[in-house]
């Protein structure tokens, strides 16, 4: 059971024990801590469902839309900002690890590298010679060892500073700053159109439930303790 479950039965509790025994103190603490209880409990219910008769009930299904809309405009304007991105770039330039190209570099077919230079030797001054070794199948041995070193070659550049930073210099010109954030900000309303209304309310129902259930357990207390001055003031 939960906190705020506990807390509706404690006080149910102690009402009734008062009722039975005829305790007025101890019945008007558990009326008031019961009253408290559900009241908060209710109030965090009503935030997710529809009560017939209670207006303002199930505000976060019913203003899903505009719960897209913030979230779309949190992320493109606190987090994905021109500021935020050259920062961004700045710190991984400052001894942070460069952007890791080597799981592309390595799944890049290099079979039209190789098949351009053969293409370029057999059109060079050196053609006529290959050709008397055989043509172009006499360095087709040689295709495994230079994709190998091209992909080394390659990984190893783009590991460097100098790389680096033609990267982030190319990156930090306006117009294509501009392209970049319009992509993310593309990417971001896709993944929120796949979002539905039952696993928004799931989503910030499980996140805010665990931590308002406290407000359960605080407005038993309270209204215990309101219960309590009630009846020695009665």
């Amino acid at each position: 059971m939960n906190k705020s479950v506990i807390t509706n039965l404690l006080a149910a509790v102690i009402m009734v024990c008062g009722y039975l025994f005829a305790l007025p103190i101890v019945l008007s603490i558990g009326l008031f801590a019961l009253s408290g209880a559900i009241t908060n409990w209710l109030a965090i219910h009503m935030l997710f469902e529809k009560v017939p008769g209670l207006y303002g009930s199930g505000v976060i299904p019913a203003r899903f839309e505009e719960f897209k809309a913030a979230i779309a405009h949190l992320m493109m304007e606190q987090f994905f900002t021109e500021e935020n991105i050259d920062k961004f770039l700045s710190q991984k330039g400052k001894g942070a690890t460069h952007i890791n190209l080597q799981p592309v570099i390595e799944n890049v077919d290099m079979t039209p590298a190789f098949n351009a230079l053969v293409t370029t030797v057999e059109q060079s001054s050196l053609g006529g010679m290959l050709a008397m070794f055989g043509g172009a199948e006499a360095i087709t041995p040689l295709k495994e060892p230079f994709i190998e070193k091209m992909k080394s070659s390659l990984i190893e550049i783009s590991q460097s500073d100098a790389f680096y930073d033609l990267i982030k210099q190319e990156i930090e010109q306006p117009d294509v700053m501009a392209d970049l954030r319009a992509q993310v900000q593309s990417i971001v309303h896709q993944r929120l159109e796949e979002l539905t209304p039952q696993l928004v309310k799931e989503i910030v129902q499980e996140m805010i439930k665990k931590h308002l259930g406290w407000l359960v357990v605080w407005g038993g207390v309270f209204g215990g303790l309101i219960g309590l001055l009630a009846a020695l003031i009665a």
